[in-house]
């Protein structure tokens, strides 16, 4: 990937195809004409990358075996004479009318018997062999046709997988296999489920039923890590394929849209070159600090500053590695009634975020606004007039400055101060049984996201960088102590014994260990544990509960007498209140509360050479702020509400700062140390003010 045009790769899904006089045919020359505009627009713009072809298999394969390759070829050859490189995508998440006419059984079964009516995209069984043997060959044709032309330095294969869970009979037949290869026998897997409940023990395979009906959670946790495991194989399969015509400088990746139900985002990425994902978020004021609301790290349209910079470290986490940005906002995203493109500045802003979390391209959906289809109103680089308007002239500067700075932020490696454990399972778990209730009292299945959330909200309002880490790629304890000297367990519901006692290793090399709510209470099956709570960690952390309780409004907490925890007066408990009693511990905080007074919200001990804190509830964001800024110690963290500053170390081992002004007010902040502008060359003395307009961003280059 060293010979890529720019250290950052700017640019966007480019669809000629979709372009109104290539879309119908009418005149090839006016079509042409319209290419090269784009393609020169795209130039001026400093745009190095574009993404094509992922979309439209009935355009590559208008029937049944007919191909028609040669029109992607005046694109790629337009990009490749301007210097702009191409991602090459396989078509396979959106079938042909005629594939789905000839072979119905291919649709996909959201339950047992009822087929996803075709219509939409993503509605088939991507297991089926029909289905495989004409996705292979499709691409195969474009590959070979495609694969070895300059312009083309990737693959995307499929798009944004695991948007269903099929239910279909030879998924459930796997499914079936899956368990029998696992558990042996069914005397077995009656033992590990615990399926004398309601008398469901099997005494054949024949006896599984569907999931359909199910209500037993170890059979949930099974179905859906199996139906990941169905998505990973199958864009490993296509990432395979691409690698048959891939050159050693072209990478193959997919984007992932993280909260697809069939998605374990490490075990996808594993199978791929580079990560690559599609953050998409609310911008205007929802990106206004300091905040008004909590906001969402969930959805797949996130709400909150916060929770952009969540999007990206969870890019980051799938490997340990920088990642690609294939798609993000262009301009209005959603439906046609839900219209808010960014302000001035804030395309900037976003873009140099993810940049200082460890994205090295920044690719826009899309080019052009499109003139029919679902996504008329997903607003593109250019309106539907097709003229550069406001957002061109936005992204315009921030090309020329990804330009200018691109080379000395090479190689950057974020810092972090403070570790969020992700756990696939636990999510699985707590989706399956859900502890916490949503407004209106019904159950929350995204409980793990909203606990482990709050801590990772905390950290950031609190001015700390997180790194987060899936359970599967903890290594050595005393080595993970040097790289996070504050490590997060929240919600870590599904755990077997093994990952239990690494955690209490990691706090007894000098690791601070912060456990939160059903953390350390089920096993590997998401069977509740017979030993005390938190299982395997009462004696490290000084505490234990019997009981808990769910919280359907705040409650107030303050800090223990002798407590070195700062709390403010609006710091609350919400959600969950975990009875916990102090064993060796201290306490932190307590509640506000008749009740809830007799337990405790937050406790500390010392372990070994280090320290465990467990926080019994969710924490507000007062309370959250309160935690990290006792818990952590970070680098220079601005001491002003709108501003917000990451850092990283480049190639080269230089220390860059990004820093960012999340306002319409200006700001100032002195600097840390002695730098310079990578934007404009301004120099910095140490202590000097460095001033920020609205919506205002800063790359710093530290001079050693």
């Amino acid at each position: 990937m060293s010979d890529w045009p720019n250290p950052i790769l700017f640019g966007a899904a480019y669809y000629y195809e979709y372009q109104p006089a290539a879309a119908h045919g009418l005149d090839a020359e006016a079509g042409l004409a319209r290419l090269g505009t784009d393609l020169d627009l795209m130039a001026e713009a400093g745009f190095s990358v574009i993404r094509v072809g992922e979309s439209v298999w009935s355009t590559w394969e208008p029937e049944n075996g007919r191909f028609d390759l040669d029109w992607l070829r005046p694109v790629l050859d337009g990009a490749h004479e301007r210097g702009i490189a191409v991602v090459l995508g396989t078509p396979t998440y959106a079938v042909p009318p005629w594939l789905a006419r000839l072979y119905p059984e291919i649709a996909g079964e959201h339950r047992t018997g009822e087929r996803i009516a075709w219509g939409g995209r993503q509605e088939v069984d991507y297991t089926h062999p029909a289905f495989r043997f004409h996705a292979e060959r499709v691409i195969r044709e474009i590959l070979a046709r495609y694969a070895d032309h300059p312009a083309v330095i990737g693959f995307q294969v499929d798009n944004e997988p695991g948007l269903q869970l099929f239910h279909n009979h030879g998924v459930f037949q796997r499914f079936t296999d899956h368990l029998r290869h696992r558990y042996g026998d069914v005397e077995t897997l009656n033992r590990e489920w615990g399926l004398v409940y309601w008398s469901h023990r099997l005494s054949t395979w024949a006896d599984l039923w569907t999931p359909d009906g199910n209500a037993q959670p170890q059979y949930e946790q099974a179905w859906r890590r199996f139906q990941t495991e169905l998505t990973t194989e199958f864009i490993g399969w296509q990432a395979d394929i691409a690698r048959e015509y891939a050159r050693d400088d072209q990478f193959t990746t997919t984007c992932i849209s993280y909260p697809r139900p069939a998605i374990d985002d490490r075990a996808l990425a594993s199978r791929l070159s580079i990560t690559a994902g599609n953050p998409y978020y609310r911008m205007q004021d929802a990106f206004a600090l300091p905040h008004d609301s909590s906001g969402d790290a969930a959805d797949w349209n996130t709400r909150g500053t916060w929770a952009m910079y969540h999007s990206a470290d969870r890019m980051y986490s799938s490997r340990q590695e920088p990642f690609l940005v294939t798609e993000t906002n262009a301009q209005a995203i959603g439906g046609p009634w839900d219209n808010l493109p960014a302000y001035d500045g804030q395309w900037r802003q976003a873009a140099w975020a993810l940049v200082s979390r460890g994205a090295r391209m920044i690719e826009y959906w899309h080019w052009h606004t499109l003139h029919f289809g679902t996504e008329t109103y997903w607003g593109g680089i250019l309106p539907h007039s097709q003229e550069p308007g406001r957002v061109y002239r936005e992204l315009a500067r921030l090309g020329a400055e990804l330009r200018t700075a691109g080379s000395a932020i090479e190689g950057l490696v974020p810092h972090a101060d403070v570790a969020v454990l992700y756990s696939k399972p636990s999510e699985w778990a707590l989706s399956a049984q859900p502890p916490l209730a949503n407004a209106d009292g019904g159950p929350d299945r995204r409980s793990f996201e909203s606990i482990t959330g709050p801590f990772y909200k905390g950290a950031f309002d609190a001015g700390l960088q997180v790194r987060i880490v899936h359970t599967e790629q903890l290594g050595d304890p005393a080595e993970a102590v040097a790289e996070f000297p504050v490590l997060v367990a929240a919600g870590i519901y599904a755990a077997d014994d093994d990952l239990l006692d690494w955690l209490e290793a990691y706090a007894a090399a000098g690791g601070h260990l912060v456990l939160g709510p059903r953390t350390g209470y089920g096993d590997q099956e998401a069977r509740a544990r017979l030993e005390v709570k938190p299982a395997r960690l009462t004696d490290a952390a000084g505490v234990w509960y019997e009981e808990f309780a769910n919280l359907p409004g705040e409650v107030a907490v303050h800090a223990a007498d002798g407590s070195a925890l700062a709390l403010s007066a609006d710091a609350a408990a919400v959600k969950w209140a975990d009875g916990v009693y102090l064993e060796g511990a201290e306490a932190l905080a307590e509640y506000a509360h008749p009740h809830f007074g007799k337990f405790t919200a937050a406790a500390t001990k010392v372990h070994g050479d280090g320290r465990v804190t467990y926080v019994g509830t969710v924490p507000n964001d007062a309370f959250a702020k309160a935690l990290f800024d006792w818990a952590a110690t970070a680098g220079w963290r601005p001491d002003h509400p709108s501003v917000t500053a990451t850092s990283g170390t480049a190639g080269d081992g230089t220390t860059i700062r990004f820093v960012h002004n999340w306002s319409w007010e200006e700001a100032a902040v002195a600097v840390p140390a002695a730098a310079v502008d990578l934007l404009d060359d301004t120099p910095y003395e140490a202590g000097a003010s460095l001033p920020l307009g609205p919506w205002d961003v800063k790359v710093l280059r530290e001079v050693r």
